[in-house]
Formats: C-alpha cells, sequence, structure tokens
C-alpha cells in the first residue's frame, strides 16, 4: 500500500488557540478526504533530533487533537506573526514551503510600480512624511493614509478634498469609526499626524495613496476581492472573483469592517453593462496573472495571492493590495459553496502536487 503524503501547516498557536482556526480546519479536513497526512502545527513543535513534529489535527466535534507526525514533505505557511521564532524557522532549511516569504506593502507597491507589465494598474503612492498629504490632496483631491502592514481595512484612513473643507473618515485597530471635517490643508496634516501616531500596527511605515473614486453605487465603496491560485499542476488560475460593497459611508469595503459579499458578474454587469462588465472582469484576470508572475519572479515560489482591485466609475481597474495569505469568505459571503470549497481545496492540490515533484524542485 502506497504510503500518505504527509503535508504540515505552518501557524501561530498559543495553547489550543489558533490563528483562523475555522478556515484551518477546513484545510485539514479538506487534506484528509484528498488523501493526505496532513496536520497543523508551530514554532514549538518543531524535533529536530528525532525529526518528529507535534502536530494538530481538529477532532470531529470541535477542539483539537494533539500527537506526533511524521516530517513533512511540504509546508504550507499560513504564520500571519512576525514574532522572531517564526522569522528563525523561515530562514532555516528544516522545511520545503510550498510559498516563499513575502515582504511589506511598500516594498511590493514600489516593486510593482517600477514593472511594466503592471505599472499601469497601480495607484500613485507614497511614505508617508510631513507634507506629503498636502501634496497628493492637490493632486488627487482624494487620498488614503493607510499601515504599510495591516489587514482588515484596520487604521485607514480616508481624506477628501471638497472645496474649502476636508472630510475624513476611518475605521481605527478596534474597528471604531471616526469621523471629522476640517477647514484648512494644515488642520488635515495636525489630524493625520496624530492618527498614525496612535493607529501605528507593528513595526510598519504608513503610506499616502492615490484616492480612486470607488462610488460605484451612492454612499458606498464597492471593490473586488479576487482570489488567483496554483492547481494541482502547479498552474497559476483565477479561482474565483466577488464584488464588496463598504458599509453606508464606510471609507473600506472589508468584510471584517461590517462590508458585504456581490456576486460579480450580476454587480458588475448591472453597474456597466454585460459587454463592459465582462471586459473589466478579463482586465482584473490579466492584471492577476501578470501580478502573479511578477510577484513569484522575485520572492520565490508562491502559491496563492487575494488581490483587492478598485474598478472606478469609469471602469478602469486599479490595484489596491495583494496579500499573499489571504482570506476566501467572501466565496461564502455570496453563496458560491463550490467555489469556497474550491478555494479550500487548491492549497493543499497544490502542496501535494510539490509532495509528488519534490526531487525536481529541489534540484532547480
Amino acid at each position: 500500500m502506497l504510503s500518505k503524503r504527509v503535508i504540515g501547516i505552518l501557524t501561530w498557536r498559543e495553547g489550543l488557540r489558533f490563528e483562523e482556526p475555522n478556515y484551518l480546519r477546513k484545510l485539514v479536513q479538506t487534506g484528509q478526504k484528498l488523501g493526505a497526512e496532513i496536520y497543523l502545527f508551530s514554532h514549538q513543535d518543531v524535533n529536530v533530533p528525532a525529526r518528529k513534529i507535534k502536530g494538530f489535527i481538529p477532532k470531529p466535534n470541535g477542539g483539537w487533537i494533539s500527537k506526533w507526525f511524521p516530517w513533512p514533505e511540504v509546508v504550507i505557511d499560513r504564520y500571519r506573526r512576525r514574532v522572531k521564532e517564526y522569522i528563525r524557522l523561515r530562514n532555516s532549511d528544516l522545511f520545503f514551503f510550498a510559498n516563499s516569504p513575502f515582504s511589506k506593502k511598500w516594498r511590493v507597491t514600489n516593486l510593482l510600480a517600477s514593472d511594466d507589465r503592471v505599472k499601469r494598474w497601480i495607484p500613485e503612492t507614497h511614505v508617508y512624511e510631513k507634507g506629503k498629504v498636502r501634496n497628493m490632496l492637490a493632486r488627487h483631491g482624494l487620498v488614503y493614509v493607510k499601515p504599510g502592514n495591516g489587514t482588515g481595512g484596520r487604521s485607514i484612513l480616508r481624506v477628501k478634498s471638497s472645496g474649502k473643507e476636508y472630510s475624513l473618515s476611518g475605521r481605527d485597530k478596534k474597528q471604531k469609526h471616526h469621523v471629522a471635517r476640517v477647514n484648512t490643508v494644515e488642520g488635515v496634516e495636525k489630524w493625520v499626524k496624530t492618527w498614525v501616531g496612535e493607529q501605528g500596527i507593528r513595526d510598519g511605515n504608513f503610506l499616502v495613496q492615490q484616492g480612486l473614486d470607488l462610488g460605484l453605487l451612492p454612499k458606498h465603496v464597492v471593490d473586488v476581492r479576487l482570489l488567483i491560485q496554483k492547481d494541482e499542476r502547479g498552474e497559476w488560475e483565477v479561482t474565483g472573483c466577488a464584488a464588496r460593497m463598504g458599509k453606508n459611508g464606510s471609507a473600506t469595503s472589508n468584510l471584517h469592517g461590517g462590508g458585504r459579499a456581490l456576486p460579480f458578474e450580476s454587480f458588475m454587469f448591472r453597474r456597466f453593462g454585460e459587454e463592459r462588465g465582462e471586459l473589466i472582469k478579463q482586465e482584473c484576470y490579466q492584471l492577476a496573472f501578470d501580478v502573479a508572475n511578477k510577484l513569484e519572479d522575485y520572492f520565490g515560489r508562491m502559491m496563492e495571492f487575494g488581490l483587492d482591485i478598485g474598478v472606478d466609475v469609469n471602469g478602469r481597474a486599479w490595484l489596491i493590495e495583494v496579500n499573499p495569505k489571504p482570506g476566501r469568505e467572501v466565496f461564502r459571503q455570496i453563496g458560491d459553496m463550490a467555489l469556497y470549497k474550491k478555494a479550500i481545496a487548491r492549497p493543499v492540490q497544490f502542496a501535494l502536487y510539490l509532495a509528488r515533484n519534490q526531487a525536481r524542485f529541489l534540484s532547480l
């Protein structure tokens, strides 16, 4: 009888507490159905001398079982905290990873903005410093101030110039909504400086980014979440995409902040017409393939990306953000469970492909 392929999923844990436990539970269960010996583990679970891992798998009725597992052939990295133990493990040559370490938003934005294939989709972006918000407002009238390493739409501030008045709105680190109106650009600079000082996330810079008119619905920001993943043949494929509508008056569309997911085609076709909507979809797909290939060329082997794409009121696509460890709840929210299950299965299918072909990859 052929032995099972062994896949490890590296993640943060404290006791029996895991980050994103619901997704990881489904990921392990999907891997088991695909015939893999698959488990979660963290940096503290690695026994190098014995070549064994203290791994965790879901109990049928909730909770987790831990036991010793064989050394993984391939490791999927879902660790989302940059603690020193994780960084040390990633920098070692102990494991064969399905996905390479990524970089901060500013470095990624700079990389993409300098590439001929993708720069047309990148909004003007700068590291925050004194005077930068004033300069960008003079050029664009609308800017976003955002943390260079944040997630979930937290700490993003929208600043809009309206004649002689400026409106500011955003959600803080605790998802509390803030709004303000300021009469002078000096007042805006002061307000933003306070925001940046209070909202800093870990060790990152803040960015000032060209604002886009994403008001495809009155009083709502709308953008697109697209998921591109490697498939069971190791090829990039767009798994799917959906529109996300922000809460009334919110600066962002994030589901964490009360946003709602909508099927891409029905929304875009209704807004732009079927022919134009289909062209917008094709452009989003092309953007995704070009960005995935560029980032993989630079960082090394990658497995999946979640792309936040803005489609402005003129139907032009813009890349807002790239996430190398994306969620996939948007597909569940639009009620497409087949797509949701496919989005969960693909990381395991790709890891199994790597395990079967590992000798070839190690010789490269």
